[in-house]
């Protein structure tokens, strides 16, 4: 079932130009991946939501039952997921981005559209799967009785920046895998480095004030801060806020740059 999903012909609409074909083009990419990664599971959807759930559930374990630590805040369920999920949306888009040019080499050289769908398809279908789990959030906040705040109006401007960034990055990664493989066991330890180096399970302020000012350095630190505004006001800083915005945008910026010089050599490599 998923080879014929891999391997069906891509059918573009003729009519279509510009934008309005990129955009076609691209939503038919993205419901072959989301069919492709759902067609032979029986759960579903539901695979989305369960890893960010276990861990979750793992952390809240360990930090408030092992260790009685404060190190976000309460309930420390929905400030935990409130990371997690758009860490998983992150850390997924930015993996299956090294196999965004080799996993589709025939379809890339043998179609004529921007070979940049390639790479915003994995974007959005990931996406996707972001907003699908919002709901799991909801939940466990209405459960736990979490406070919304107006700064929920906010939380579609997280997912705009984080959107930004996670473009930008795989637009340098995904060109340079396909000149360097080792390109794509090196993003895996860097991914699982920068776990640990964004406020997911932790939050900034329970650091020390020269570390909390690196850290807005890592836009995710300020993607995360607006998400978890909606719930928790006082994380969101508006040093780290703006820091990362400037930065998501450099990022993308820089990968449009390497992307559009890589281009021309990736087809010929592939």
């Amino acid at each position: 079932m998923t080879a014929t999903f891999e391997r069906a012909p891509l059918i573009v609409p003729e009519r279509a130009t510009g934008f309005a074909r990129y955009r076609q083009v691209l939503w038919l990419l993205t419901k072959r991946d989301l069919k492709v990664r759902y067609s032979t599971s029986v759960l579903g959807y539901l695979w989305s939501v369960l890893d960010p759930l276990l861990m979750s559930g793992i952390y809240y374990f360990v930090f408030t039952k092992v260790f009685h630590r404060d190190v976000g805040e309460e309930p420390y369920i929905v400030f935990l997921l409130s990371g997690l999920l758009a860490w998983q949306w992150f850390n997924g888009s930015v993996s299956d981005s090294t196999k965004a040019f080799l996993s589709d080499a025939k379809l890339v050289r043998s179609t004529k559209i921007p070979r940049s769908v390639w790479i915003n398809r994995v974007v959005a279908s990931k996406g996707i799967e972001f907003l699908f789990s919002i709901p799991v959030l909801a939940f466990f906040a209405i459960a736990t009785h979490a406070q919304l705040h107006w700064q929920v109006v906010l939380f579609p401007i997280a997912v705009v920046l984080q959107t930004v960034l996670i473009t930008g990055i795989s637009l340098i990664i995904a060109p340079l895998v396909v000149f360097f493989r080792d390109l794509e066991r090196a993003t895996r330890l860097i991914l699982r480095f920068l776990f640990y180096a964004s406020p997911i399970v932790y939050s900034t302020k329970s650091l020390p004030k020269d570390v909390g000012h690196i850290f807005a350095f890592n836009p995710l630190s300020g993607i995360f801060g607006i998400y978890r505004a909606a719930f928790f006001p006082n994380q969101l800083i508006k040093y780290e806020a703006v820091v990362g915005a400037i930065m998501c945008f450099v990022i993308l910026g820089i990968g449009m740059l390497v992307f559009r010089l890589c281009e021309r050599a990736v087809l010929k490599e592939i």
